[in-house]
């Protein structure tokens, strides 16, 4: 429990009452997420999803705007183990952590080699010692798995080749906070289907969010994620359209979005990719046949190729709060899995 002074002073009597709020036990909501690892949005129902969001919401409310001290996560740490480079992933995590009280551990490859230098198992035997929570950012989705499996503590997807899961909660709290509320939603993903595509598809239909997709042929998102994303979307009633043509899949679109044609470990088929995806490029044109009130997102970092500069610098870019919310989605799961704070906010709108 936390709390703190109101008072009030009618001269000459000052009057002060001793309020209290929750860092225990939520009373109010009945989503408990303490100890969960984070793997894949597929694990997670709408309620969960839907927490995780508020926390964040709440934490952004606290810190950014009121200029709070919220040292929710003081006497833990957090190992960082990143086999891919990264900027907005190691800055939010980093600072968002630390802002929170607690202690992040950077770890390259030159710090630790999963199953090269000593097992998966050992490495998560070792850090679930050493640490309260591991995020991992690697080229393969198994290594989280075996991760989870060894470990003792939660292990958190910092990317994998399947998912980017926590890059699709800040994409979901930056729609939240523009259009008010998310059901009823339509997004436009005009891409490559990769990880992040993955991440909407274990997503969106639990919230109520249509998704149409256009990809080149070849590169359309992986199978048995397709599978599981419309049984989803046929549970929630939501659509779920692929299609090839971007412009028909920009079509009344609320969100269009897209991400880079060319992933990290994909350089040598930079050439073919590029000519593949031609005709994909987001542009102004993409967006005239989509909703009134669209928006563009990508996760970023941003090619000329993928959008141009019309789009991504316009007022319809949201990719500059996008990026910010990185920090406040990433403090907010943290939150979720190593407390059960309860957020003084009122819920969110969904």
């Amino acid at each position: 429990m936390n709390g703190g002074f109101l008072c009030s002073s009618n001269f000459p009597t000052v009057s002060c009452v001793f309020y209290v709020y929750r860092v225990g036990k939520a009373a109010l909501d009945s989503v408990n997420l303490k100890g969960h690892s984070f793997l894949t949005l597929k694990d997670f129902n709408a309620e969960e999803i839907k927490h995780i969001l508020w926390v964040s919401a709440d934490l952004k409310h606290r810190i950014k705007h009121r200029g709070e001290y919220v040292p929710l996560l003081q006497g833990k740490s957090i190992a960082m183990i990143f086999e891919k480079r990264s900027t907005r992933t190691r800055m939010s995590t980093e600072t968002g952590f630390s802002l929170l009280g607690g202690h992040p551990c950077f770890l390259t490859p030159q710090d630790i080699h999963l199953g090269v230098n000593e097992s998966t198992t050992d490495t998560a035997r070792v850090l679930s010692g050493l640490a309260d929570v591991v995020l991992a950012r690697v080229y393969s989705h198994s290594s989280l798995e075996h991760l989870d499996i060894d470990a003792s503590i939660p292990i958190i997807n910092g990317l994998s080749d399947l998912y980017h899961p926590i890059q699709v909660l800040a994409d979901l709290l930056t729609l939240q906070e523009h259009y008010g509320s998310l059901k009823g939603l339509t997004l436009a993903w005009i891409g490559d289907g990769n990880n992040v595509l993955h991440s909407f598809m274990m997503s969106l239909a639990k919230l109520g969010v249509n998704l149409k997709v256009a990809t080149p042929k070849g590169y359309e998102p992986d199978a048995n994620v397709t599978q599981e994303a419309q049984l989803l979307s046929k549970q929630f009633g939501t659509k779920l359209q692929f299609l090839m043509d971007p412009m028909e899949t920009a079509r009344d679109s609320s969100v269009l979005v897209t991400d880079t044609w060319v992933s990290m470990g994909q350089e040598e088929e930079k050439k073919k990719r590029l000519k593949d995806f031609l005709g994909y490029q987001i542009t102004m044109q993409t967006g005239s046949v989509a909703a009134p009130d669209w928006t563009f997102l990508h996760c970023l970092p941003r090619k000329a190729e993928e959008v141009d500069d019309e789009v991504f610098y316009s007022p319809r870019s949201l990719v500059f709060t996008e990026a910010e919310n990185r920090k406040w989605t990433i403090m907010g799961l943290m939150v979720c899995i190593l407390t059960d704070y309860t957020p003084q906010i009122p819920k969110l709108k969904f």
